[in-house]
């Protein structure tokens, strides 16, 4: 989004101020939050009723599976819808010359033969088309069938794909190889976050009553976390690698994410970040074990009780950290390095705080490469240990409680 200057009047040469790097209007990073949440939540929601959720529905009965497919495909479809509109009111707001909102231009706008025009037409076209797909599945009837799974894997196609539009360069690149990698690294922090926050909020909204039978709980949860925890770590695996690629490419050393506007907004996004993973590690090696051990047990009043008061209270403090995350986001204009190059700049004789110097990208060298290769080894490492480590500790637990169960009918919460 464009960012709107407010540069201080120069001063004499050798007391010039420096470059003010504002973090724009609250009004656009909330319409970008909106277009945000729209876009991620139809694709998080999508991908978890395909991967995680409907696999551990379909062992328990043709029922839960349409229950909890019928579930998340109504809050998806209409967060397809929604971000239509949101999509628009973003363009809108970025053509509107007078800081309002233009939708004419917006809509003039979508495939008018530029290629931004056509980026901005099949975000628009695609993510419609998936929430059109989408919708069918919010009849039991049909979310129990033979087409669920096509529906869902086209509708989760198509959402992926118009996430992608708003990262996919809209001119011919100067070098190609680097601007594919960058795109990669986008996707996969997009996609990583989505499947993620969006998964969340699909599992707070299948904790809810009436998803599940209460009968069929205890069956159905445990494999269906399993499942997410699987799919939440690797999307942790693929923010961090491409968060760490971002760092690298816009952050020079730690001194800048506080003398610069934009370290000081990622710092406040790391921050977020961190303390949504201590809470996804609280699950993954505490509460998760533990709902597996219940199962083993065939206690359902104990795992009743983690779900509704544990659970459920977890996750949407982790859902509301996530949109948090969402929000912080579009507050990131340009970058820190060239932030604290500006304002160096800006101390020199004889330079106008109105035309600047930009520095240039970093260049890559085979240190970059073999630094980049260790952290990524390391962070899948680093990944698969903790699902095993988490699975070997749920596997001790459900061998352990039977015997704590035959000591007495206590809360085994409490185990």
């Amino acid at each position: 989004m464009p960012l709107t200057s407010h540069l201080s009047h120069a001063l004499p040469l050798f007391a010039a101020a420096g470059p003010s790097t504002p973090l724009g209007p609250f009004e656009d990073s909330a319409v970008a939050w909106t277009t945000w949440v729209t876009l991620m939540g139809f694709v998080g929601l999508t991908a978890l009723a395909l991967l995680a959720v409907g696999p551990a529905a379909r062992q328990v009965g043709s029922e839960t599976l349409a229950a909890v497919t019928a579930r998340l495909a109504r809050v998806a479809a209409v967060l397809g819808v929604l971000a239509v509109p949101a999509v628009l009111t973003d363009l809108a707001h970025g053509a509107s010359e007078s800081g309002g909102y233009d939708y004419g231009a917006a809509w003039n706008a979508l495939y008018d033969g530029s290629n931004a025009g056509r980026l901005s037409g099949l975000e628009v076209t695609l993510v419609l088309v998936g929430a059109v797909l989408v919708a069918p599945l919010a009849a039991r009837r049909v979310a129990a069938g033979p087409a669920r799974r096509w529906l869902l894997a086209t509708g989760l196609g198509a959402g992926a794909v118009a996430l992608g539009t708003t990262k996919f360069p809209d001119a011919v690149p100067d070098d190609w190889g680097r601007t594919s990698f960058e795109t990669v690294m986008w996707m996969l922090h997009l996609l990583g976050g989505s499947v993620w926050i969006g998964g969340l909020a699909g599992l707070l909204l299948l904790a809810l009553p009436g998803a599940v039978a209460p009968a069929d709980r205890g069956a159905f949860w445990s494999p269906a976390i399993r499942r997410f925890s699987a799919a939440a770590m690797s999307c942790v695996a693929a923010i961090a690698l491409s968060g760490l690629f971002l760092y690298w490419e816009h952050v020079d050393g730690l001194s800048q994410l506080t003398s610069t506007m934009y370290g000081r907004v990622l710092g406040v996004k790391i921050l977020i970040f961190g303390a949504l993973l201590l809470l996804g590690v609280f699950n993954q090696f505490w509460l998760h074990p533990r709902i597996d051990a219940l199962r083993a047990a065939g206690d359902q009043r104990p795992l009743r009780t983690i779900l509704v008061r544990q659970f459920p209270a977890t996750i949407a403090v982790e859902a509301v950290l996530g949109l948090s995350v969402l929000f912080v986001a579009p507050f990131l204009h340009g970058s820190a390095r060239n932030q604290a190059f500006q304002a160096d700049a800006a101390k020199q004789p004889g330079v106008s705080l109105d035309d600047l110097p930009k520095i240039p990208a970093k260049e890559v060298s085979a240190s970059t490469w073999i630094w980049g290769s260790t952290e990524t080894v390391a962070v899948i490492a680093l990944m698969i240990a903790g699902y095993l480590v988490s699975g070997r500790i749920a596997r001790r637990r459900a061998a352990a409680v039977p015997a704590v169960a035959a000591t007495g009918p206590g809360d085994l919460v409490g185990a």
